[in-house]
């Protein structure tokens, strides 16, 4: 995938509402591979919102939303798990962990889907991360800020042309933002994908292409 582009997508609940403005909302707007973008909102702009319609989970837009061209919007259930399973990663805001499960069984149930990463790769990551005394946690245990840096390697468990990533790092301190940061850089220079991160405040510290209000 090189192109995810939005032709005047707005989410069906905001439909009756006057004067948006927006970069995004009832724009043409194209993300490139390769190329990182921020995109800064206020609470109740529907930052989530375009995450979820962009990786298909939900369908409650106006407009329309193209992969290279083809509207999302006609893709099978089984083409849906081809692109999250090959192409198109997210972490959501809630982070979608499983509470009774351990931090490296919450990677792992990704990764068994993937085949893509070496468990010593997961390993480092979790060290860098400073988790790696919580890999056999149940993440229920685990701080907020803990759960998502797990929910982060669960993201990277995957090849990548583009990567969604919604408040990632909202209840982290600023050290661990860094590391994040550059290992999220790291891997995108290695896969050659694209970037887009979701902000309402803090936001993921790096060298964005394009910044963008919601």
């Amino acid at each position: 995938m090189e192109t995810i582009e939005l032709q005047h997508t707005l989410p069906e609940v905001f439909a009756g509402r006057d004067g948006i403005v927006s970069d995004v909302w009832h724009r043409q707007v194209a993300f490139q591979k390769g190329k990182s973008y921020l995109i800064e909102a206020a609470s109740g702009t529907g930052k989530s919102s375009l995450c979820s319609f962009v990786y298909g989970y939900r369908k409650d837009y106006q407009g329309i939303i193209s992969f290279d061209g083809s509207n999302v919007r006609n893709f099978p259930a089984r083409q849906w798990v081809d692109i999250r399973k090959r192409s198109l990663g997210m972490m959501f805001q809630e982070l979608r962990l499983f509470d009774e499960l351990t931090a490296w069984e919450n990677v792992q149930i990704k990764n068994r889907l993937t085949g893509f990463r070496e468990k010593k790769q997961v390993k480092q990551w979790f060290e860098e991360l400073g988790i790696a005394d919580k890999w056999d946690q149940k993440v229920g245990k685990m701080s907020f800020g803990q759960q998502q840096r797990v929910a982060f390697v669960r993201g990277l468990c995957q090849p990548l042309d583009f990567i969604l990533l919604d408040e990632p790092v909202s209840h982290l301190d600023d050290g661990n933002a860094r590391i994040m940061s550059r290992l999220l850089e790291e891997e995108i220079r290695k896969q050659g994908a694209g970037v887009i991160v979701t902000s309402i405040g803090k936001h993921l510290p790096m060298e964005y292409d394009r910044v963008m209000k919601l």
